[in-house]
């Protein structure tokens, strides 16, 4: 996430949240929740309107219903993050783990199942908020400190929050280029979900588990399912990819060839997404 009026803004500046939920109990709870927290908050009850709300507000931050009269909270996701990417929490009433990939897919940064809490809602909202504005350019001289991590086909360029595996450019979501960075830093090393949530989430006493395992599934999905091994009851490590047979470029489908500088900037909105 680099667009400086969200990723570069001063802490004392007013956090912009739009709220897009058709249920108008649960829209006011949030709100004013949020605006007690001394937050700047617009409301949509739709998916049109949440659409039109977003590009008018540009906010740091969206909870965002997946059903939604109009058109659903997946869509609307998929159009807000067309037009700008911004930090999605999506909200949905099904403990469905394959609605959650789904959301995920299409740029959501984290979701929460109704019945929810509002006080967990708040706390995972200003978690994602580091995360993003963690996530923004380096420091001066910090770029130089970011050298690019390689291990066989998989090249991470921390400086620039770009991945690419086997020559092939990958669209990460924020988080999902944390939880790989994460699990890069100690290659081979079993790190537990709890670690995972504490390092990446910023949740220290959190529990929820399927969160860390949704968005595994999620980079398996996008860079292989050999990348991350599955330790049953432990946690995640990252598997060291085989070596390249040579040194070579390696050309895309189309047959271009693919550097560091031509890899996409996490959230960037993919056509398959």
């Amino acid at each position: 996430m680099s667009t400086p009026d969200r990723s570069s803004a001063a802490d004392s500046s007013p956090v912009r949240v739009v709220v897009i939920e058709d249920e108008p109990t649960i829209t006011r709870a949030i709100a004013d929740r949020l605006t007690a927290e001394g937050w700047e908050v617009s409301t949509a009850l739709d998916g049109p309107s949440g659409v039109r709300t977003v590009a008018e507000v540009r906010p740091d931050l969206v909870v965002l219903d997946v059903m939604l009269p109009g058109f659903d909270g997946l869509e609307v996701c998929r159009r807000i993050q067309a037009d700008e990417p911004v930090p999605v929490l999506m909200l949905t009433a099904r403990d469905d783990e394959t609605d959650m990939l789904v959301g995920l897919g299409v740029g959501a940064d984290d979701y929460m199942t109704k019945p929810f809490s509002i006080r967990e809602l708040v706390a995972r909202l200003k978690a994602l908020l580091r995360r993003v504005r963690r996530a923004g350019p380096p420091a001066p001289g910090e770029t130089e400190k970011q050298e690019a991590l390689q291990f066989g086909d998989l090249v991470i360029d921390r400086a620039g929050r770009r991945v690419m595996r086997a020559g092939v450019p990958a669209h990460l979501t924020p988080t999902e280029f944390d939880l790989l960075l994460c699990l890069a830093n100690a290659p081979g090393t079993v790190l537990t979900r709890e670690q995972l949530l504490a390092d990446v989430w910023d949740w220290v006493d959190a529990t929820g588990t399927r969160t860390v395992d949704s968005h595994v599934k999620a980079l398996r999905r996008k860079l292989g399912a050999d990348l991350v091994r599955t330790v049953h009851g432990v946690g995640y490590a990252l598997e060291i990819p085989e070596d390249p047979e040579d040194d070579a470029p390696v050309a895309d489908p189309e047959g271009a060839v693919t550097d560091l500088h031509s890899m996409p900037t996490p959230h960037e909105p993919t056509s398959d997404s």
